[in-house]
């Protein structure tokens, strides 16, 4: 079981199970929401509890995807696709320690120009 929450504690979240290894994605709208890139697990709908739900505001960020974020506090939590079986929970919002490491870098091509990606992990363009 792993255990995590926004910065104010607003959303409290419990994933049961084993988390899956996180992917890096570089795309421009995960920079734009989390001010760099955003690493995240996909966790079964299934697994996930949040408590204080009610405080989690959705936001429909393309045809096919919502990002979910604390509305007290602006804590990026979550990615969705709304017909989906699966949700990703950002890793920074668990506490230590989480069991897993970072596996892949996704939409590299959209990076921002002011880093490298060095760690010699895989890299999808998109």
């Amino acid at each position: 079981m792993h255990k995590g929450s926004c910065l104010c504690g607003a959303v409290r979240l419990t994933v049961s199970g084993e988390l899956v290894a996180p992917d890096a994605c570089h795309c421009s709208q995960c920079r734009k929401q989390s001010g760099h890139f955003w690493a995240s697990t996909n966790v079964p709908k299934g697994a996930l509890a949040v408590e204080g739900a009610e405080n989690v505001t959705w936001f429909r960020s393309s045809e096919t995807a919502e990002r979910g974020f604390c509305s007290t506090c602006g804590s990026f939590l979550f990615w969705r696709e709304p017909e989906g079986d699966h949700i990703a929970v950002g890793m920074g919002a668990f506490e230590s320690p989480t069991g897993t490491h970072l596996a892949i870098h996704i939409y590299v091509d959209d990076r921002g120009d002011y880093y490298e990606i060095a760690d010699g992990l895989p890299q999808r363009a998109q």
